[in-house]
């Protein structure tokens, strides 16, 4: 599908045809990783999808059934019958993989793995959360679902969850390699004894620190800055905009958070809370919505204190660096709440291209005219 298709209207087809090649999409994957889990899931959620076994197979045969029925009506109401018939294959095709009753493939030999699993949920989570939420709630009501280069960040949040197990790797290896002589074990013991929201809450705090000065360093350094102008370039901000990153600029802004987490050796449970609300954070505050949140807004970062973030304003660059704690901007200097949103947001004075690969290469080039 397009990007620059117009917004879509009931009756017309358009949204059955999405949503119908969206939900059997999730199915073709969900049978997948049923079938090849050594391969598509992570090692970590094995126990718990057997566990609940029946649940997913549920789960699965919902979508599937929904992306078909979707998709056959989107064909027959629609003038452009594409969306409904890729998602009318897309259902066959996880059909004959076995549909609700694909075979559980064999976990063994799982040295390498890609997280499809990871993304075929997170993306239902967030779809189902955050396009309703958008709808509703609009900062920028006419900004379409499908927005121009929607597809560019599809492919950039694709490629980050799937490929969370080298990810993983090489932002946990810095950590080890550089500061392994930091590490205290009677230091970490403490530490992880303390009460669960006590650890929670400097979690938070130290890392949100950590990252800021690494977010700050990426706008100063001109060198750090050509990778991390790629996060900046969308001109328009939703839930998916978020995603975009140059692989460098993800690699050094986990690495970073990860180091205080590495030496200070909180317990798995605060840890386990603070990766679900940075998760979490880190898509809603790129949210085309347009809650202010008066009461908070100096104490949780919100989409309209990173939008600011974003913004070609003059008043706006380089502001507001936290992803959790807008208190290390005030402490520093670098806060900007005006009471109005801004009026543009991108890259100025730059203009990068328009696909993945050419983001990836872009930031090497020695002319970026």
């Amino acid at each position: 599908m397009n990007g620059s298709l117009a917004e879509f209207r009931l009756g017309e087809g358009r949204v059955s045809g999405a949503l119908g090649l969206l939900f059997a999409g999730l199915a073709l994957g969900g049978a997948l990783c049923f079938r090849y889990p050594a391969m598509l899931t992570m090692p970590e959620t094995g126990a718990f999808y057997a566990a609940h076994l029946g649940l997913f197979r549920g789960l699965l045969h919902a979508l599937l059934a929904l992306g078909f029925a979707l998709a056959a009506t989107s064909v027959v109401l629609s003038r452009s019958k594409r969306a409904g018939l890729a998602g009318v294959a897309v259902a066959v095709a996880a059909a004959l993989l076995g549909g609700i009753q694909a075979r559980v493939g064999s976990t063994e030999g799982r040295a390498v793995f890609a997280g499809l699993d990871y993304f075929l949920l997170e993306l239902l989570a967030l779809t189902l959360v955050f396009i309703p939420l958008e709808r509703m709630f609009a900062r920028i009501p006419t900004q379409r679902v499908l927005r121009d280069e929607w597809w560019l960040d599809m492919k950039h949040f694709f490629l980050a969850h799937v490929g969370i197990q080298i990810l993983s790797f090489l932002s946990y290896f810095p950590a080890k390699a550089f500061f392994g002589w930091a590490v205290s074990a009677s230091l970490q013991t403490k530490v992880a004894a303390q009460p669960f929201w006590i650890q929670v809450a400097e979690i938070i705090l130290v890392v949100d620190l950590f990252s800021y000065w690494t977010h700050r360093a990426f706008h100063t350094v001109p060198a750090l800055w050509r990778f991390h102008a790629v996060h900046h370039s969308p001109e328009h901000m939703d839930w998916l905009a978020g995603s975009r990153s140059h692989l460098v600029d993800t690699l050094a802004n986990r690495a970073a958070g990860y180091i205080p987490i590495f030496i200070l050796g909180f317990a798995p449970g605060p840890f386990l809370v603070w990766v679900s609300l940075i998760s979490f954070q880190a898509v809603f505050i790129h949210a085309n919505v347009r809650w202010t949140f008066p009461g908070l807004r100096w104490i949780l970062a919100t989409p309209e204190f990173h939008h600011w973030h974003h913004a070609k304003d003059a008043e706006g660059i380089d502001k507001n660096f936290a992803v959790l704690c807008p208190i290390w901007d005030t402490l520093f200097g670098t806060a900007h709440l005006p009471g109005h949103w801004p009026k543009a947001l991108g890259v100025v004075g730059e203009t990068l291209p328009k696909t993945y690969l050419g983001q990836q290469a872009w930031p090497f080039r020695r002319s970026n005219g």
